[in-house]
Formats: C-alpha cells, structure tokens, sequence
C-alpha cells in the first residue's frame, strides 16, 4: 500500500502560531535604554518581561555612530553594538524580545491588554519607554549624511566638531540651546532660522546674539546638505526671496524639535501641553499598574543614561507594586 504524502506548504501560507495568551506579570513597550533596563531588572526579579521591542527596535542610539559618553566604555562604543549589549543582557535573565509595533493597547481594566496586529496580550503590569523621536527636515541628502555630519543631538555628538563650523537649523529653545552647547566645541555656529525671529524665550535669544561664535542668518532653511563622506557645505533657501546660497560647514545639528511616541496612548494616559507622558511619584502613571520611564516622558535630558536610569526606577517601582497588590511573592533578591 502506497502512503499519502501531504502537499508541503508553501512557506508564505503557513499557518500562523497562535499566540501565547497567558497573563504576563510585565510588558515593557519599547526597546530602547529605558525599556532594555526596565527588561534586564525585572527579568532579574523573576518577573519574566515581554518586549515589544516595535519594527525599528532599540531607539535612536541605532542611528548614532560614536557614543562617547556612556559610562563604562573610555574609548567609546557604536550606538548599535551598545544595544545589542543591552539586549543581550536583558535576553540572558529571561526577557522575551518581540520585535514588532503594538498597535492598540487597552488600560480600561487589568489584565491590561496589548494588541500586536491581529495578536492580543495580557499583563498586570505595563511599562511604557516607547521614547521620543527627533523632528528631521525631511530632505533626502539630510538622510544621507545622518551619522556622517548630520545630527539632533549636540549633546552627544558636538564633541566630535571641535575647531569646525557647523550649523544649527531652529529657531526655538531647543535650538538656542543646542548653539550655544556647540560653541564649546566648533570655531564657528551659524544658526538657520526659517523667519525673521527667534520663537525661543528671550534671555536664550539674549545669550546667543551676544555670543562671539554664533551667527544668525535670518529667513534661511536647508535646501541640501552636501559632502563627500562626510558634510562639507549647505545650500541654503531664503525663505523670503528664494534665493540659494551656500554655506562652508562640517556639521549640521537639526534643532527643530523632538516628537514623543504617544499616539499609541491618546485617550488612555495623560499628556502634558508638550504632548510627552505625565508622571506621577517619579515613574507612576494615573493608571495604578502602568508605570513611564524615558524620554516619552523627559523633555530635559533626552539621555541614554538618563534613560537607563528610568528604567531602572520603574522596574523597581512594578515589582514592588506588583508585591502590593498580592501578584508576587515578596521578593528575597533585594541587590536586584
């Protein structure tokens, strides 16, 4: 007797796997500093975190080359190994690292739910470190040169524009401040500023004007940024007449602002009047059992290591309120 061999399955029509729908202790939305940290101690605490890490995981040290001042590495480190590092660490204790967006959540009730497509998850508790993400100029030679002269972060990145000229596009608080931070490093910041005013508040407009290394030209945008390997000069628009220039600089730092990443929590937790998560009690949310670390919440630092340090906090904070409410045993690991 001959055996029936079934068809083989052709691998785009398999049959999905269903997902795990037990109840987490822990989901962390996010996989950058804040999530990966608020992974690795909750992961130590036996707690068993689920990441949703999304499509773009692991923030936006994956789009930063040399980072210099993280503690721990003297001669520096890449943005992406330093996240791999995390995550590999974070993956070591026990956390499950799903590398896909959540598209809904819903904190009406625990077990809080979260939505992957078609995929729903439970947990008591939810950490949310989805991060803020920097405002580009929306041009393709700024694209580009990300990483090789063009940068959002002064901070991060000036240390490597000493003795150079570079430029500042904005002309808001945030870019007064990132001029003025750059004039410690570069011989020359020429700021970009769309109209014929500052929108930035007056005693940083005063500290730039008055400053020697910094030079404002009024009604200018960037119309592209231009260079070999790396940034050598920008073609300027002016914004009134048209007209293009260009203008000699090694950098370009984009000041126009940071968007933080809560649409995905509209209607469900509360905003402050710059659009970023509202905390309470340093990681708490006005949902008991959803807790905020990062820069989804922090318009100051924007750090990678200020960051980490959310995460950590809100960690500590799930497992002791998790103890509170009788979801965990009390814990016997106290050094975390």
């Amino acid at each position: 007797m001959t055996a029936t061999v079934p068809p083989s399955v052709p691998p785009d029509t398999e049959p999905r796997q269903p997902t795990d729908r037990r109840t987490r202790k822990v989901a962390i939305i996010g996989s950058g500093p804040a999530g990966l940290t608020a992974a690795l101690y909750t992961a130590r605490a036996n707690l068993e975190p689920i990441v949703f890490g999304g499509n773009v995981p692991y923030g936006q040290l994956m789009i930063t080359t040399d980072v210099e001042n993280y503690p721990g590495f003297p001669d520096g480190i890449l943005g992406p190994e330093l996240m791999d590092l995390f995550r590999r660490q974070a993956e070591r204790f026990g956390a499950e690292i799903v590398e896909r967006d959540v598209s809904r959540v819903d904190f009406s009730a625990r077990a809080f739910g979260l939505w992957v497509g078609e995929d729903e998850y439970r947990a008591d508790a939810v950490i949310v470190a989805t991060g803020a993400s920097a405002l580009w100029l929306g041009l393709p030679s700024e694209e580009e040169f990300r990483g090789r002269g063009v940068s959002a972060c002064a901070t991060c990145d000036g240390f490597f524009f000493r003795d150079r000229e570079i430029a500042v596009a904005g002309g808001g608080d945030t870019a007064l401040e990132e001029a003025l931070f750059l004039t410690r490093f570069a011989s020359k910041v020429t700021m970009l500023v769309r109209r014929d005013e500052f929108r930035g508040s007056k005693i940083m407009q005063d500290r730039a004007l008055a400053h020697p290394k910094i030079e404002v030209r009024w009604n200018s945008e960037v119309a592209e940024v231009r260079g070999g390997m790396t940034v050598d000069s920008l073609l300027l628009r002016d914004t009134a007449s048209g007209e293009q220039t260009e203008l000699p600089a090694q950098g370009l730092f984009v000041a126009i602002g940071y968007k933080p990443n809560t649409d995905l929590f509209l209607g469900q937790l509360e905003l402050d009047e710059r659009g970023y998560l509202r905390v309470q009690d340093e990681t708490g949310s006005a949902i008991e059992g959803v807790f905020i670390a990062g820069d989804v919440h922090d318009h100051r630092y924007r750090q990678a290591v200020t960051a980490a340090g959310d995460g950590c906090k809100a960690a500590i904070d799930v497992e002791r309120w998790l103890e509170s409410v009788g979801e965990v045993a009390a814990s016997t690991a106290t050094n975390w």
